[in-house]
């Protein structure tokens, strides 16, 4: 798979290609249900299929103080695209200058001069182009003139149709079983990870604490879930419980924390490695405890529950 970061980037001389284009953030299962219908076309046409997203999202650009926290870094992004078969990924470069372009311009420039576009295939409620003018409708019309033909995928899921905005929910409720079910396998975040205050260790629980960064993360609690090493290809997912907080047994931190301990074991040096760790079930809220031996008292509790819940 090819990740393209610019127009520049993308072929001169590419193939004819199935184009879908969307935010795919989360790459939830109303995103494979489009993903799959751009699939299926291609297996006819015996074409390629691109992707096409955004990065950043656009009301990071346009509206940041209203930017959605977002559920995939690109790298994932593109990932889970292609474990849905897709082909390659342009990931366009959002900017003012982007966000002004009239849907035509978006169709000359993307969909026509750079992927060489025979099919598009969107979501049936997609917009784009300067004050997101463009829709399906446009693209039906405007598609036969420049060689390509336009199919709109219905809304996916039920009674909950599946969205972005739907898993975030989810996830700041605390339910992230919810969110899986959406999504169709765990939440995960990505990271590397960074030293903390090395409590868990003196305690005899090591946790890797990852940074969030731009992600979405769930409700404060204590999760079962795995890490994942992203620097070893092939790499096992790990049994674990995840601490999401501030740690207010210690009187609590500014910012909220993911720590991440690999259930049995003492042994890993992760730090500076960049992880992958999602979230299988809640195991409880986040609690105060008055002492020490408290804490350490629940987290043997904690994780024992842990590893009953990721039990094959």
């Amino acid at each position: 798979m090819q990740i393209w970061r610019s127009l520049e980037e993308i072929p001169d001389g590419l193939d004819p290609t199935v184009v879908v284009v969307g935010n795919f953030d989360g790459v939830h299962l109303g995103h494979r249900a489009v993903v799959a219908q751009a699939c299926a076309q291609a297996a006819d046409d015996a074409t390629r299929v691109v992707a096409v997203t955004f990065d950043p999202h656009p009301m990071a650009v346009l509206r940041p103080e209203h930017a959605p926290q977002m559920l995939t870094t690109l790298e994932q992004r593109a990932r889970l695209l292609a474990e849905a078969g897709v082909d390659d990924v342009f990931a366009i470069p959002f900017s003012r200058e982007v966000a002004s372009w009239s849907p035509e311009e978006f169709v000359q420039r993307v969909l026509v001069d750079a992927l060489h576009a025979r099919t598009v295939v969107v979501g049936a409620n997609f917009r784009f182009g300067a004050k997101a003018a463009g829709d399906v409708a446009l693209l039906q019309r405007v598609g036969p003139d420049h060689g390509f033909t336009t199919r709109a995928v219905p809304l996916d899921g039920g009674p909950q149709v599946w969205s972005s905005t739907y898993v975030r929910a989810c996830l700041a409720a605390g339910d992230v079983e919810g969110a899986a079910q959406a999504l169709g396998r765990a939440y995960a975040l990505a990271g590397t990870v960074v030293r903390g205050d090395q409590r868990g260790r003196e305690l005899g629980y090591p946790t890797a604490n990852v940074p969030p960064g731009v992600q979405a993360v769930p409700a404060d609690g204590v999760y079962a879930g795995h890490l994942r090493r992203l620097d070893e290809p092939g790499a096992l997912a790990l049994p674990a419980a995840i601490s999401v907080g501030t740690n207010p047994t210690f009187d609590g931190t500014r910012e909220r924390r993911v720590e991440a301990y690999v259930i049995d074991r003492v042994d890993l040096e992760l730090y500076s490695v960049e992880v992958e760790v999602d979230f299988v079930a809640r195991v409880r809220g986040m609690t105060r405890f008055d002492s020490v031996e408290e804490l350490v008292e629940q987290m043997a509790l904690d994780v024992r529950r842990c590893r009953e819940l990721l039990a094959p």
